[in-house]
């Protein structure tokens, strides 16, 4: 350990060789030997538990590096959700930390103060699963030796039951918006509410993938608006979610008529690019088709909904029909079908009703067909002694 000639601190220490070479550590910039031979120390630690804390990391630079790293492989709204939660909440609260210091109790303080301020269950959730993340990033890659966030993310909050159209909720909105604005809105919406399709996913619908001939399209893409700004299409987060949906009558007459409109507004008469676009071929904003999903809305006095309770009224009118559950997690691409139910169970009390009523009936069957098999007659009856 020696001392530079400008006041500062610095240790070299050799650590285990790898493949046969020699491996010497050095840092300086430390204030006093005390520091130095901590720092020191906790090297060796390293070296020995296999777990090197890094003391000059703070937690602001951490969850930057972190951040950084992840942005190659995530969706534009996750990167752009965790950027928030990094940049507005968590290094303003625990930025100032070394990464190692940070601990339970901190974590569990600020929770305090947010419940304390009213801020809403699913924010707060949402940040401190950030927080999470990260640090579980952190001990994986043998920079901490346990993550001070584990057991301080609050219970996931229930997600408020959508709100659903009736089918003649439904069937009067769709036909007030093809009788009073006839635009391609309406036929987007025809087809939202006709297959269960997601806002992104026919936002981000290329001709290309409808096959009008075969009564199918294919799920290829998924639009994305950061804070309603940049637009981005990607693929589908899941292999379920590139798949084929079939047309109905409805759904096919309303793409008939969006390729006669495009097809007229091109010289040459070809289908290309989205079907649903602005005149220039560009995407249609998400907060403009929701504008406009309330504002016909508010027209009729329907309960107010919106882009994504389409999806979900599409499928609560398949569940009323009696469609089978596994039919109708197809038809809405979910991974799984744990998906489909825990999302829809509520809607299944009818069948859940016929489901006890038919087991009751042939447990009464079961007993009746017991009682006319036992003998009644005199001849049964045991015989005196």
């Amino acid at each position: 350990m020696a001392e530079a000639s400008h006041g500062k601190w610095t240790y070299c220490v050799d650590l285990a060789p790898e493949e046969g070479r020699r491996r010497t550590r050095r840092r300086g910039g430390f204030a006093t030997r005390a520091e130095a031979a901590r720092e020191m120390k906790a090297v060796l630690d390293g070296e020995l538990r296999g777990v090197y804390e890094d003391h000059r990391v703070t937690v602001a630079s951490f969850l930057r590096q972190w951040l950084a790293a992840r942005k190659g492989e995530l969706a534009p709204n996750t990167y752009a959700g965790y950027e928030a939660c990094v940049e507005r909440d968590l290094i303003p609260a625990f930025g100032h930390f070394r990464l190692p210091d940070l601990r339970p109790k901190h974590i569990e303080r600020w929770i305090a103060t947010q419940r304390k301020a009213e801020r809403g269950k699913v924010t707060v959730y949402r940040i401190v699963s950030t927080l999470r993340n990260a640090l579980n990033h952190a001990v994986r890659s043998w920079g901490l030796r346990y993550n001070p966030a584990k057991h301080s993310v609050p219970p996931r909050p229930r997600a408020e039951e959508r709100t659903c159209w009736t089918p003649d909720e439904a069937a009067a909105f769709l036909r007030h918006s093809a009788e009073h604005y006839a635009d391609q809105l309406a036929d987007l919406f025809e087809v939202m509410l006709g297959t269960g399709m997601r806002r992104g996913e026919v936002l981000a619908l290329h001709w290309s993938n409808v096959h009008l001939m075969d009564r199918k399209l294919f799920v290829r893409w998924t639009l994305a608006a950061i804070d309603n700004g940049k637009i981005h299409l990607r693929e589908p987060k899941t292999e379920a979610g590139c798949a084929w949906i079939s047309l109905s009558p409805r759904v096919m007459t309303a793409l008939h008529r969006q390729a006669a409109l495009q097809m007229s507004a091109d010289p040459e008469g070809r289908l290309e690019g989205l079907v649903f676009a602005h005149p220039d071929g560009s995407p249609l904003r998400p907060q403009w088709v929701l504008d406009q999903l309330r504002k016909r809305t508010t027209e009729l006095d329907l309960p107010k909904i919106g882009l994504h309770d389409l999806c979900h009224t599409a499928a609560s009118i398949m569940i009323a029909e009696g469609i089978p559950i596994a039919i109708v997690s197809k038809t809405l691409r979910h991974a799984i079908l744990a998906t489909t139910i825990n999302l829809y169970g509520h809607l299944f009390k009818d069948s859940a009703d016929h489901a006890v009523n038919a087991l009751a009936r042939a447990l009464d069957q079961a007993q009746r067909d017991r009682l006319r098999a036992v003998p009644r007659g005199d001849d049964d009856l045991p015989l005196a002694a």
